[in-house]
């Protein structure tokens, strides 16, 4: 059987840029492409050469998402949590659900929009993103 990969989300959010600019200092990556979307409004792709989220926007956007409906969360792995979670701070938003277990270490934060992220790092073990 073909092995597969997530090759890209896209997710709704009210602030295309905002959510941008925190992926980027957060993640360390890159906007890969920014334009109108087929059905109006517009979306901002930040990611790497292999993988994305599309971050799109329009009139019928309003956030104020509810954890679990439908999506759970997002996680991310770092090589530095303690500096991801300075990140997050920076841009205004509060860590939660801090966790060490094996084999990593682990914290939580939700987005101006509601959507809930964990961000996770195997770096102790070896296993860095």
């Amino acid at each position: 059987m073909a092995q597969g990969r997530l090759e890209h989300a896209n997710i709704s959010v009210t602030d295309p840029e905002r959510s941008a600019a925190l992926l980027v200092d957060l993640l360390g990556w890159a906007e890969r492409w920014r334009g109108p979307s087929m059905l109006g409004g517009k979306t901002i792709h930040v990611g790497t050469d292999h993988y994305y989220l599309a971050l799109y926007t329009g009139d019928h956007v309003r956030g104020e998402y509810s954890k679990g409906n439908p999506l759970n969360h997002l996680a991310f792995t770092v090589d530095d949590l303690d500096g991801a979670e300075e990140v997050v701070k920076r841009h205004g938003l509060a860590p939660f659900g801090h966790d060490d277990y094996e084999p990593g270490r682990r914290f939580y934060f939700f987005d101006w929009d509601g959507i809930e992220f964990e961000v996770v790092s195997y770096a102790s073990s070896g296993e860095a993103s």
